[in-house]
Order: structure tokens, then C-alpha cells, then sequence
């Protein structure tokens, strides 16, 4: 469960930012959007959605794209480039991250706190990777920290690691307090410049069982679907070297409800290659034989992309995991999003305290009856120096001109620039220009 995300320095984003899933002060109704937890006899809250809002180029993709690299750099558990084809480049080549427009190298710096099985984990580092496309630079990690719990297990400046041991935590430890104290000249001698002091000397000297906590969450949990197109076909069948065709029955009972075209649907496994490929099944004229082809050529692309979203979804809800989309809405009618995002504020259904986070230029959204003020953010761009800004309609105050009160007409107010994150848009001009170089 996501409690809170922050990010310094990456692309746009100079200034840090926090992508708060924790509820604002004071806010008030839809208290199905609201999570509770108790963690060492504390009360943790969160909130199970977030929507956001923002023209293009204001960038709402580079927050989510943010949360993809420190999800891609956690999991590798270093900041040097990988070669390997991604949608987010900035998350194998890090030299895609600064802004192109700095003077002086600034750190970028991540931060995120969520729960996972009863503890409570914030996680910090920062790292100086050189000016944009600089990749000739001898990147560090500066800093990075560990908490869980609200106990600082390690705190790390550049090559040296401060300890804390924790009673209280002792079972998660692979050795006894006096060990774990002696440690620290190992733990010291055992830091790259380049590696992160957790999924390295940590997990090997220090507690194998804090990292695979922490890297299991990343990797199963933390679902971060950067651009639309990134949603690809994966399926794991129990012999994945076993050529064949594969239905899926939730899957493809859903996708009649969306309005499959087809008979039904499902995956192949070549021979070749053991590549898994989406098809459509079809009867032939005579409905004796059911003819295999590849869904791409049959459907239409929104249900191409419903049908490879949906098991994300369903992964979330049974697993209790945190789903990050990049324009959720595209291509696919509004209905069905509006019945996936109640299916995450259903308290008989959710029970496992999934969250769907996404961002989103469909107005619909933008309901006091759908979404909590906390759980609606905004992303806007200065047109002076093409930084942008993250924040929530809970920001602003409840009273005076600007105020937002509960039960609103937040799609009117929103259209009336009222909340920011909105520009005009006017192609007139271009179209009047070449008339009129038509004419003489």
C-alpha cells in the first residue's frame, strides 16, 4: 500500500515534489476511498485512488514515468545503464533523467514510503548523474536511508553507512545486536560508488529478509504502466516451453462483457520462438471448426488494451497492489473505467486495499461524488521555464474566491481555470496563415 512518493530533479520536476496517497487533513465523505492499518500500534491511512489532471507536455507522464525508474533501479540495485528495450529509456539510460536546461548538476533524489506485510518501509537515496546525455560521467549514489516502522535501520552518506539496530525488529536481522553493531567497518568496506548499499551489502551481510520484503514489493506490487502502448501481452503458464493455446476464463469472461467481437479469446505459444501472442478464436462458415488469428487483425485496439490491462487489475485487487497507469482513458469508454474505479472503492470487493493511481484528460472524472478532493491532482507546466508543479485540489483552502467547497461542480470550475493545470488552445492562426498564403 503506497503511503507517499517523492522526486527531485527528474526531467521537469526540479523541485520535489510528493505524490501524497496519505489523506489530507480534514477531508471529509467517500470514506470508501479511505484505508486504515495499524503498524506497531499506530493507525496508518491511505487513500486506495488518485486521478491526474493536466494539458499535455505538463508532465503527468514524467511522475509516473519517475516512480518506473526508482522501481527499475531498486530492482537492478545500481545507476548504471542496462541494455535492455524499454518503453521509459530514462529508466536504462540515466542520462536521459537530468533536465536539458540545467547549468549545474543537481542530485536526483527519490523517496517512497508504502506497508507491506505489517511494517511500514521509507526508502531514500539520491545519486549525481551528470548533466543530460552527459554519459561519460562517473556517477555516485550521494545519500540513501532506510527506515521501517518509524526506526532508522541505516542511514548512508556517500562511503560511510551509519547502523541502528532495533529490538523491536530483531526477528527481520540475520545476526544478534553485538554482531550487527561490530559490522559497521565491514559494511563501510563493502560500498560501490555505484551500488545501492540496500540490495547489496545489506541483503548480504545484514538482513536477506528486509530486501525481499522490499524487493518483492517492487517487483509484484508497485504495477507502473508508463504510456499507454507500454501494456504488452504477459502471460506465465506453469511450462512456459509448452507450445499451445491458452483461454484464460475471468480474462475472457470480461472481455465479453467489454463487447468482444470474437468467440472468445486467449494466448498462443509458438513453437519457434515461445513467444506468447494475443488471438481471436472464430468459427468457420460452417461453425464446425474454430479458426485461430492474431487478435491484432480481428479487434479493435481499445479491446486489445482492455484485455491486457484487465488481469493487471485483477492482479491488484487480489494481491493488494498499487497500479500506476499512464492515460488510463485511452481508447477505452469511460463505463468501463468508471466500473474498474468503483471496483477499487468497493470495501466487499477490495478487501486486500489495492490502488489504482492514473492520470487522465477525461473530464468525467472530476466528481465529488466519484473521487475525494485529496485524490484528485493537478500537474502544470510554467510556460517561463517548462518546470512543472505537482499538487491537490485539497490544497486549496475551502472558503474565499478561489476556495473549493465539498460537492462542487469540480468539471465547471476546473474548465474556468479555477484549479490551474489548463491552457487555452487556439490552432486558428496556422489555418488563417496558410489561406492566406493560398490566396495570393
Amino acid at each position: 500500500m503506497l503511503l507517499d512518493f517523492k522526486v527531485k530533479n527528474y526531467k521537469s520536476f526540479q523541485q520535489e515534489v510528493s505524490f501524497f496517497m496519505i489523506p489530507a487533513p480534514k477531508q471529509k465523505g467517500l470514506d470508501y476511498s479511505v484505508f486504515e492499518k495499524k503498524i506497531d500500534n499506530k493507525r496508518k491511512k491511505a487513500i486506495c485512488s488518485s486521478v491526474i489532471y493536466g494539458p499535455n507536455a505538463a508532465g503527468k507522464t514524467n511522475i509516473i514515468g519517475a516512480m518506473d525508474t526508482m522501481r527499475a533501479i531498486v530492482l537492478r540495485g545500481h545507476i548504471l545503464n542496462i541494455d535492455e528495450s524499454s518503453i521509459n529509456e530514462a529508466a536504462n539510460c540515466l542520462e536521459l533523467i537530468p533536465n536539458n536546461k540545467l547549468k549545474e548538476r543537481k542530485p536526483v533524489c527519490f523517496y517512497i514510503s508504502f506497508i507491506e506485510d505489517n511494517y511500514c518501509i521509507e526508502y531514500s537515496f539520491s545519486m549525481n548523474i551528470g548533466f543530460f546525455l552527459e554519459k561519460s560521467f562517473q556517477r555516485v549514489i550521494i545519500d540513501e536511508k532506510l527506515c521501517i516502522n518509524d526506526h532508522l535501520i541505516f542511514n548512508r552518506k556517500g562511503n560511510h553507512v551509519d547502523l541502528k539496530y532495533t529490538k523491536k525488529l530483531a526477528d527481520l536481522f540475520m545476526v544478534n545486536a553485538d554482531t550487527f553493531n561490530r559490522m559497521k567497518d565491514i559494511v563501510d568496506a563493502s560500498l560501490n560508488s555505484t551500488e545501492l548499499f540496500l540490495m547489496n551489502g545489506f541483503k548480504l551481510i545484514l538482513s536477506r529478509k528486509i530486501v525481499d520484503l522490499i524487493q518483492q514489493w517492487f517487483k509484484n506490487k508497485f504495477m507502473v504502466i508508463y504510456k499507454a502502448n507500454a501494456i504488452e501481452v504477459i502471460r506465465r503458464f506453469e511450462d512456459t516451453n509448452s507450445p499451445g493455446f491458452y483461454v484464460e476464463k475471468t480474462t475472457n469472461e470480461a472481455a465479453k462483457i467489454f463487447g468482444l467481437n470474437s468467440n472468445a479469446i486467449g494466448y498462443m505459444v509458438s513453437d519457434d520462438d515461445h513467444q506468447t501472442k494475443l488471438c481471436s478464436i472464430l468459427n468457420d462458415e460452417n461453425n464446425q471448426e474454430k479458426i485461430i488469428i492474431n487478435a491484432k487483425i480481428f479487434e479493435s485496439y481499445g479491446t486489445i488494451r482492455f484485455i491486457n490491462l484487465f488481469p493487471l487489475v485483477l492482479k491488484a485487487i487480489y494481491t493488494g497492489g498499487t497500479l500506476v497507469i499512464d492515460e488510463f482513458d485511452a481508447s477505452i469508454h469511460p463505463m468501463a473505467l468508471m466500473n474498474i474505479i468503483n471496483i477499487f472503492h468497493d470495501d466487499e470487493i477490495n478487501i486486500h486495499h489495492a490502488q489504482l493511481i492514473f492520470d487522465s484528460h477525461n473530464p468525467i472524472f472530476l466528481n465529488s461524488n466519484l473521487f475525494r478532493r485529496d485524490e484528485i491532482k493537478f500537474v502544470e507546466r510554467n510556460e517561463e521555464n517548462d518546470l512543472s508543479d505537482l499538487y491537490c485540489l485539497s490544497d486549496f483552502k475551502t472558503a474565499g474566491k478561489n476556495g473549493v467547497r465539498k460537492n462542487e461542480d469540480y468539471m465547471k470550475n476546473y474548465f474556468i481555470s479555477q484549479y490551474g493545470a489548463i491552457c487555452d488552445i487556439d490552432f486558428s492562426p496556422i489555418f488563417k496563415e496558410l489561406i492566406s498564403k493560398g490566396d495570393n
